[in-house]
């Protein structure tokens, strides 16, 4: 998620930071870089006017120029101002009677039927009970893939009949809804490949029918502006609360997402950051900011492991590690698991502060590496799992015959896991059995 973007404003920035004492014509020069990154970005030019005037309003105060560090002092300021053109403090759901009722609008293609799915997911997991309404009557694949969707995150799904009355189904929904004690209904309606007077007519009665507490538009990073002149126009046909961006883990440049408050003036309330159902992130202002300046999101870190991580299954690994002091290969390959369950590892890191001017080889940070380290291990005998020891040559030849990988690769395994072991025991001397997650090797 703005990748290209962060890594350019960093390099935008670095000179203003490094430098011990800033004068005006260097902050003036150093924020026309970061006008150029703006633009490149696909950031609306009206936008971006405004935020660098605000930019430059703060920079040139006195606090700043005769500041310590007059460097950080403008990457803050620039990070609050990014903050800023997303929203005002953590976008919420608004509360409405039972069920609450989300109307999700946008054209055909956005990802919005299966946007809708992972918002029933994220409702679920923090302890609501959503039901899905599938609207979308022109195409009989929209109804299939939500009935999909919602089999898979175990969320009902009321369905229309193809060709149908969305207004009749819409009801029918939000009576089953109340009449099965539903906390929210999630309702995906039909969409179009461009928007045209009929698709708005349509949406426009199934909204006067429900009077949602939320109707949010499904917006696709990837067509830039033209996602804020699509999101200008639902606006002003049915009236927006928020925006859920999707696709923003693929080669979107960031300009949509930094426009659409600015220009449209509705925040973006969730960002798609993958094809799991579990990937919708909630759009932080300041997680977000952070995430452009290359700073981290340790929030999104937690929140992720929280999904991911089997509680029981990790508190008997902890007792092992920090309690008895035992770590075997077994207990590798539960923990490699549920890392790999966070998503996927470039992204993971990206999270962390600091991890993304680490240079990792990009062959470590490849998916297909955790799936040959746990052939390799799955090719073990129970007993070679938790004795390594008795891994000599002979062994290691059948493992990686059994595994389809070289046997370079069985020994650099065992390397590293071996330095785990030792890392591990240092954790538990200096912890005194007080705990701790353990971390995964990146390779050599």
């Amino acid at each position: 998620m703005f990748d290209e973007l962060g890594a350019k404003l960093d390099g935008a920035l670095k000179k203003l930071r490094q430098r011990g004492v800033l004068t005006e014509p260097m902050i003036k020069e150093g924020l026309r870089e970061v006008r150029r990154v703006l633009l490149e970005a696909d950031v609306n030019f009206q936008v971006t006017r405004e935020f660098l005037g605000r930019v430059q309003e703060r920079a040139l105060g006195e606090q700043v120029l005769k500041a310590v560090s007059p460097g950080q002092q403008i990457v803050k300021i620039v990070h609050d101002e990014l903050a800023n053109l997303f929203g005002d403090g953590t976008p919420t759901l608004a509360a409405g009677a039972k069920p609450t009722v989300l109307l999700v609008v946008g054209l055909q293609g956005s990802g919005k039927t299966t946007s809708a799915a992972k918002l029933a997911r994220r409702l679920g997991r923090s302890g609501e009970t959503p039901i899905l309404a599938a609207c979308d009557l022109q195409r009989p694949a929209a109804i299939e893939q939500l009935e999909t969707l919602g089999r898979q995150i175990g969320v009902p799904v009321v369905a229309g009949e193809f060709g149908g009355d969305p207004v009749a189904a819409a009801l029918v929904a939000r009576d089953k809804a109340r009449a099965d004690g539903h906390s929210h209904l999630i309702v995906d309606t039909a969409g179009r490949l461009q928007i045209d007077d009929e698709l708005m007519d349509e949406l426009g009665r199934v909204r006067d029918a429900l009077e949602p507490s939320e109707i949010l538009l499904v917006a696709d990073a990837m067509t830039g502006q033209e996602a804020v002149k699509i999101a200008q126009g639902f606006d002003e046909a049915l009236g927006l609360t928020g925006v859920i961006m999707t696709k923003m883990d693929g080669d979107a440049r960031g300009g949509a997402a930094l426009s659409i408050r600015g220009v449209v003036g509705k925040p973006i309330k969730f960002v798609g950051v993958g094809e799991g159902v579990d990937d919708l992130d909630a759009a932080d202002p300041q997680r977000l900011a952070g995430r452009i300046l290359q700073m981290g999101d340790v929030v999104g870190l937690v929140e992720r492991a929280q999904v991911a991580i089997d509680e029981e299954e990790q508190a008997k690994l902890q007792k092992k590690v920090m309690g008895e002091g035992r770590f075997t290969l077994e207990d590798f390959l539960v923990a490699m698991r549920q890392v790999q369950r966070m998503g996927p590892l470039e992204q993971i890191l990206k999270l962390i502060p600091g991890a993304s001017k680490m240079k990792i080889p990009a062959a470590n940070l490849d998916p297909k590496r955790f799936k040959h380290v746990e052939a390799i291990i799955l090719s073990m005998t129970p007993e070679e799992r938790q004795k390594p020891k008795i891994l000599n040559a002979s062994r290691r030849a059948r493992i990686a015959k059994g595994s389809g990988r070289p046997v370079s690769e069985v020994n650099r395994l065992l390397k590293q896991f071996k330095e785990m072991q030792g890392f591990m025991k240092q954790m538990r001397g200096m912890m005194g059995g007080m705990g701790g997650l353990p971390g995964m090797p990146f390779g050599q």
